[in-house]
């Protein structure tokens, strides 16, 4: 049951629901009207029924009183006769009265008008009798009166008590008919509520269905496509046959619908065209970048950032940021990424190591260990609105400073070994021209040469290790060199002769071994004539007496790039000197590195072979290393072999030594 109620109020509740606060307005006042006239109409047929009962209460009193008073006598005579004489002609001049019942003193009913008792009593007769209420006789100086129902309506009964020479002789019931006039007029005025009742509220239910039917309905429909509308969907259209004002607000609206979607169809094609430019501008920048909503997912990444953080093959879209990238960065970048996101325009913070802040963005300086070990710059930027009052999204730009990183390295380690290279031999010069300009005097002759002969020294190679440096800066600067075809036998027997006299001084034997009909090579005989110098002047520098330096030189076959048989010259520069330690040889071609740190020698200023490297590289080529300690080391590399057709095409080339690379 309380199921049955409870849907029944839900039913009721949305039934109610659905109706309009016009029609709920108009519902409400019709049903307090109603019950006001209701209300009305049923007091006031209260009110006339109240004065018709107490009009007949009035006259049925009076009536039996007068009646009681007459037929006493009779009574007390035990004169029935008289008194059913007396009471039929009273009866029958008026209509207002129902019956007339005469009871003894103890209620027993022993005569009746309209029925009366049968002259003889036996066994079977029904004794009648009025319940009159206890200690009635005590007070039978005043009538009682009440009222009953009867299926020819409500009837007024008076009881009047028979006194007769103050001795109580019983009682007279009289029935009185309701004034049909008052009756009439009673049941016409409740008719007529009723009637009005019903047909007010079917005026309303007649309302409200015309309400449904003719503004409600196209109400509720304009409502789903206003809220169609605000969600982006343009296609919504009102198909109702209606005129009027309504027809009119539902032309309205079908026609600005069709506008917002010319305007959408207008503006998605300018937005795709404009995200196509924006994504092949963002695809084709060195940067990596990253766009990222106020939650940390990624809307947008290139190509360059797809590489540095090894998304390549993986779908990161739509993702959130710090579940791929690396655990350093996210470690790192979890905490100012989300104070970024909800950070204030213009409001600065405080920051901790390692990260520099501007207004609006801050930058981080990361070293990857993954594939391959690398520093990253990443530079945060908030991403405003066009009135720079809320903050749409976060930009990632992600630099690959790893180059950068090893040239400033590089450059303070040169600039560091320089500043100690340029030290020594400066101090010494100054030591000996001090100590020959305080106490010359006091010097001999030959000490005196000694000192300046040391200072010459000293002067040669302070001479050296500035030439060595400029030729180096010149090599590693943006300056280009004009390759043509070099005969290599001409910088190797220049070579030879310029250390044949060293190398005779030492007990040396200098060679050379050239291939005979040896083809031209594509080179610079300048540069390739700086190599073959440094080469045999440490060849020479770690050679003991009674060893050998040679020079070779001969074609060989390689294959190039496209798989091709190609024809190249091969260099060597041997020696049967002390060698170089394994762990020594790939360091050994870096700037200011000397082999002779460890055997605690001054010669040399670590540069030679850093040249040799980055002339060999400077013609396409790698120098090479093979050593063994206390049997000697040749170093070798490839030349392009010069050929006719390659005159216009490589001799005119530039080459851009900004290339090189560290080998």
């Amino acid at each position: 049951m309380l199921t049955l109620l409870k849907t029944i109020r839900q039913v009721i509740n949305r039934w109610w629901s659905e109706f309009t606060l016009q029609t709920r307005l108009m519902a409400g006042a019709t049903l307090v009207v109603s019950l006001v006239m209701s209300g009305l109409t049923f007091w006031a047929v209260n009110t006339i029924q109240q004065d018709a009962r107490m009009n007949d209460t009035r006259f049925g009193r009076d009536l039996g009183l007068l009646l009681a008073a007459n037929v006493a006598p009779l009574i007390a005579e035990n004169n029935l006769t008289e008194v059913s004489r007396f009471s039929s002609r009273f009866y029958s001049s008026t209509s207002s009265v129902r019956y007339l019942l005469y009871a003894d003193g103890d209620g027993r009913i022993f005569f009746g008008i309209p029925y009366s008792e049968a002259a003889v009593q036996n066994s079977l007769t029904i004794q009648r009798r009025i319940q009159l209420p206890e200690a009635y006789a005590a007070n039978s100086d005043f009538p009682m009166v009440r009222q009953h129902l009867t299926p020819d309506g409500e009837v007024t009964d008076v009881f009047v008590p028979i006194n007769h020479e103050g001795q109580y002789l019983g009682v007279l019931a009289v029935g009185i008919n309701p004034n049909p006039t008052v009756v009439v007029s009673s049941n016409l005025t409740r008719d007529v509520t009723i009637a009005v009742f019903i047909s007010i509220w079917s005026m309303v239910m007649l309302g409200v269905v015309f309400n449904a039917l003719t503004i409600t309905k196209p109400i509720k429909e304009l409502l789903v496509g206003v809220k169609n509308i605000a969600a982006g969907n343009f296609k919504q259209r009102i198909d109702l046959p209606f005129g009027g004002e309504l027809g009119e607000l539902i032309h309205s609206f079908n026609e600005m619908a069709e506008r917002l979607e010319r305007y959408e169809e207008q503006n998605i094609e300018e937005l795709t065209a404009e995200k196509a430019k924006l994504e092949t501008l963002v695809s084709t920048i060195a940067d990596g970048a990253v766009l990222l909503n106020t939650n940390l997912d990624i809307i947008l990444v290139n190509p360059t950032a797809r590489r540095i953080f090894a998304w390549e093959g993986e779908e990161v879209a739509g993702k959130n940021v710090l579940h791929h990238l690396p655990p350093n960065v996210t470690v790192k970048l979890t905490r100012p990424l989300y104070q970024i996101a909800h950070r204030l325009p213009h409001k600065a913070e405080e920051v901790g190591e390692g990260m520099t802040r501007d207004r609006e963005g801050d930058e981080f300086r990361i070293t990857l260990s993954e594939p391959t070990e690398r520093t990253i710059r990443i530079l945060l930027t908030q991403v405003f609105d066009q009135y720079r009052e809320n903050i749409k999204g976060i930009a990632m730009t992600v630099q690959d400073i790893t180059r950068e990183v090893e040239l400033n390295e590089a450059k303070s380690q040169f600039i560091s070994n320089v500043s100690h290279e340029l030290r020594t031999p400066l101090f010494n010069i100054k030591s000996f021209i001090e100590t020959l300009y305080e106490y010359g005097e006091d010097l001999s002759e030959e000490e005196r040469r000694e000192f300046l002969h040391t200072a010459n020294n000293e002067t040669d190679r302070l001479t050296r290790l500035v030439n060595d440096v400029l030729d180096l800066s010149r090599l590693e600067s943006s300056k280009t060199y004009k390759l043509e075809a070099v005969e290599l036998a001409r910088p190797i027997e220049q070579t030879l002769r310029t250390y044949q006299l060293n190398a005779k001084d030492k007990g040396i034997e200098l060679t050379q071994e050239i291939e005979s009909e040896l083809p031209s090579v594509l080179g610079h005989y300048d540069l390739l004539l700086q190599v073959f110098a440094n080469l045999v002047g440490n060849s020479l520098k770690f050679t003991a007496e009674g060893g050998r330096v040679t020079i070779r030189a001969y074609t060989i076959e390689s294959e190039n790039s496209v798989r091709e048989e190609v024809q190249k010259v091969r260099v060597e520069v041997s020696d049967t000197g002390t060698g170089i330690d394994p762990e020594d040889q790939q360091a050994i071609f870096e700037r200011f590195f000397r082999v002779e740190n460890r055997v605690h020698t001054l010669e040399g200023t670590g540069l030679g072979l850093s040249i040799v490297r980055n002339i060999v590289e400077k013609h396409h080529s790698r120098v090479h290393l093979i050593s063994e300690v206390s049997l000697g080391s040749t170093f070798w590399f490839d030349l392009e072999v010069y050929k006719d057709d390659d005159l216009l095409a490589q001799a005119g080339i530039p080459i851009d030594v900004t290339d090189s690379s560290v080998i």
